[in-house]
């Protein structure tokens, strides 16, 4: 069974709504040999990651750079895991009033640090809420863990 962590800064009802969309399409029912488990970035750490295969980040853009709890997250986690989990599976998505490129930038720059592997593009959910973003997320939540399910990841 592989195991894929979701660590997703949800504070408001639409990131919520982001956060339950990655997990719906991680647990797709096609999908059977990945364990999927979902932590807020405040309380997610480096055990959380030492046991996973993949993992999905989430983030909202804060003054054009990722949010707080996720910097957090990542200041907890670098060096306990940094030689350990490297080619760790990636994927991101970002909820961006703006453009995103600030906080895209800083998150690219931390996985290229940890020297985890892109399983795809990082998705950016620019400008004012569209419920279509929902389904974005969920394709990105399904399409890792059906990489995982498949052994392509």
């Amino acid at each position: 069974m592989k195991r894929l962590l979701i660590v997703a800064h949800a504070p408001s009802p639409n990131t919520l709504r982001l956060r339950d969309a990655a997990e719906r399409g991680a647990r797709h029912p096609d999908i059977e040999a990945v364990e999927v488990v979902v932590k807020p970035p405040l309380e997610a750490g480096p055990d959380d990651v030492r046991a996973c295969d993949a993992i999905l980040l989430g983030t909202t853009e804060n003054l054009g750079y990722m949010s707080g709890a996720l910097k957090d997250f990542f200041d907890r986690t670098y060096y306990p895991v940094l030689e350990e989990k490297q080619g760790l599976p990636c994927a991101l998505y970002i909820r961006a009033g703006r453009d995103g490129t600030g906080t895209r930038r800083a998150v690219e720059s931390i996985v290229t640090g940890l020297r985890w592997r892109w399983a795809q593009e990082p998705l950016t959910l620019r400008g004012e809420w569209r419920d279509d973003f929902v389904d974005q997320v969920e394709e990105l939540g399904l399409y890792l863990a059906a990489g995982l399910d498949s052994g392509i990841l």
